[in-house]
């Protein structure tokens, strides 16, 4: 039988016998250029949601799976800060690293495309067969590394506008925080940056579970013949 009837054929047999079936074609299918399509369609898709979503006015702050929390040890000094009449400097720095994330989040579309574009034929195939982030985990490792170098230079150019984000960095540069803090939480912008990527990646999770959830409803034929028959 070949790619696209057997594609076809899901459709008539018993519930019980489709996830089997299904995953037992899901590999052929590979080769059919309809299956393949429709796979790239879905990563595209979903990322430039997610994308569009993030990088759209208060993307980040308005959005709680998402949004930016002070990093912890501020957090801890938050009733200090308060009483010193610095409560408000917080409250203003939570803003701009969440706009930071927003401002930085728009540069990831083309990287997330070029990723679509030279997925690999076992990089489809762990998708199809994956869990239900599979999708996620193949664009966190295609691309995290390369996205956090683009991001940083966005996000601090944001976050050094908040007089509390430069003195959060130059006392963090001056104390002995060997083993006291994280790495991502020795500057604002190394923070901020670790958590724009986090809350995408979040994101294009969500995304990909609402395809896989409802194949047919993703607007595009090629995506439910794919995730329809390993759904």
């Amino acid at each position: 039988m070949s790619a696209v009837p057997a594609l076809r054929a899901i459709a008539l047999l018993p519930l019980g016998l489709i996830a089997a079936s299904a995953f037992a074609l899901s590999l052929s299918d590979l080769s059919n250029s309809d299956a393949s399509g429709g796979l790239k369609a879905a990563l595209e898709k979903g990322s430039t949601l997610a994308v569009a979503k993030l990088g759209a006015e208060n993307g980040f702050l308005n959005n709680e799976k998402v949004r930016i929390q002070l990093p912890k040890i501020l957090e801890q000094a938050r009733p200090l800060l308060q009483m010193t009449g610095k409560g408000q400097k917080l409250d203003e720095l939570v803003v701009q690293m969440n706009h930071a994330a927003e401002a930085a989040v728009p540069m990831a579309k083309p990287l997330l495309l070029d990723a679509v574009k030279s997925m690999s034929i076992t990089d489809a195939k762990n998708i199809l067969t994956g869990g239900e982030t599979s999708v996620t985990d193949f664009f966190r490792d295609k691309t995290s590394a390369k996205l956090a170098v683009q991001f940083l230079p966005i996000v601090k150019k944001v976050t050094d506008r908040s007089q509390l984000s430069t003195q959060y960095n130059s006392t963090m540069a001056l104390a002995p925080t060997m083993g006291l803090i994280q790495e991502d939480q020795r500057t604002v912008e190394g923070y901020v940056t670790k958590r724009a990527l986090d809350g995408l990646y979040t994101m294009i999770g969500e995304e990909e579970k609402a395809i896989r959830a409802d194949p047919l409803g993703a607007g595009s034929k090629l995506i439910g013949k794919v995730f329809g028959a390993i759904k």
